[in-house]
């Protein structure tokens, strides 16, 4: 069953002038949730933070947070939790109010379901064998301004996601009006090249994930180069390995984009060695 605290009350609705609403003026969090507790909680409060701070809404109380959050949480073994944060509700026009209130939404979620991995070490099939991609039509726009925050304004995302109904392919990678790749539309993109991993600058446009950026610190970490820039597809397709993430599916090689295969390579694999490593640091009370 889902459980929902809007603004630490267990309830179903939000007042029909809140902002999100009418505008999308919010942001948003997804945090796999693992034996009770909020993986990588820490991490998305601070990226929450960082969004509240560009687009000037208050970041509620952070004890406040982490207490719903372990409510709602400590019971379930394994789940999706989405936290939602509104400007909250305002007269109609886009003109913010002068006092601001902001909605926080906290709801829990079943995990989602992927194929099984025949293989221990993994947690679905996806992880140990690889995924279909497929480009996308549908173009990010270019806005300094949101670029990289999780904002609650994911049209471009709908569109793409609505592409296509194959079940066999499982992630759309998406780019931006000038053409360079950017991301998945649920996911961040990695790219290995001589020994080198790259991704896409997100200064103009995409999401700055989360497990996005837990990847590159485990990179420096372990002395991996990481390259951001702007790439386009075909650079994309002459790569040696390629792997999407985001904080519920961990990190998915992908193994074929149209008619161009990949092997699921040593460097991915390291790297998804090194990401169960640190989970399990974070889990345990280690680091």
């Amino acid at each position: 069953m889902r459980m929902i605290l809007v603004n630490g009350e267990s309830r179903e609705h939000v007042e029909i002038a809140d902002r999100g609403f009418q505008y999308g003026d919010g942001l948003f969090e997804t945090i796999a949730v693992d034996n009770g507790q909020a993986v990588f909680l820490g991490r998305h409060l601070d990226r929450l933070k960082a969004g509240c701070r560009r687009l000037y809404i208050p970041f509620p109380d952070i004890e406040l947070l982490v207490y719903e959050t372990s409510t709602l949480c400590q019971h379930s073994s394994k789940a999706v939790l989405k936290l939602i944060l509104t400007r909250g509700s305002g007269g109609r026009g886009y003109r913010q109010p002068d006092v601001i209130q902001p909605t926080r939404v906290l709801s829990l979620h079943p995990f989602p379901s992927f194929p099984i991995s025949i293989l221990g070490k993994f947690a679905s099939a996806y992880e140990e064998q690889g995924i279909a991609a497929r480009f996308c039509s549908t173009r990010l726009g270019l806005n300094p301004a949101l670029a990289g925050i999780k904002h609650l304004n994911r049209l471009e995302q709908v569109l793409a996601r609505a592409e296509w109904s194959d079940p066999v392919i499982q992630e759309g990678i998406m780019l931006d009006m000038n053409d360079h790749v950017i991301e998945g539309t649920m996911s961040n993109l990695f790219y290995v090249k001589n020994d080198m991993l790259f991704t896409a600058s997100l200064a103009l446009a995409g999401v700055a994930g989360v497990m996005r950026s837990i990847i590159m610190a485990l990179s420096a970490r372990h002395n991996l180069p990481v390259v951001e820039h702007a790439f386009s597809k075909d650079e994309l397709l002459s790569a040696d390995e390629i792997f999407v993430c985001n904080s519920i599916i961990g990190i998915w090689p992908i193994n074929k984009i149209a008619n161009t295969r990949f092997p699921v390579g040593s460097k991915t694999r390291q790297i998804q060695v090194w990401l169960d490593q640190f989970k399990h640091e974070v889990i345990c009370g280690d680091i």
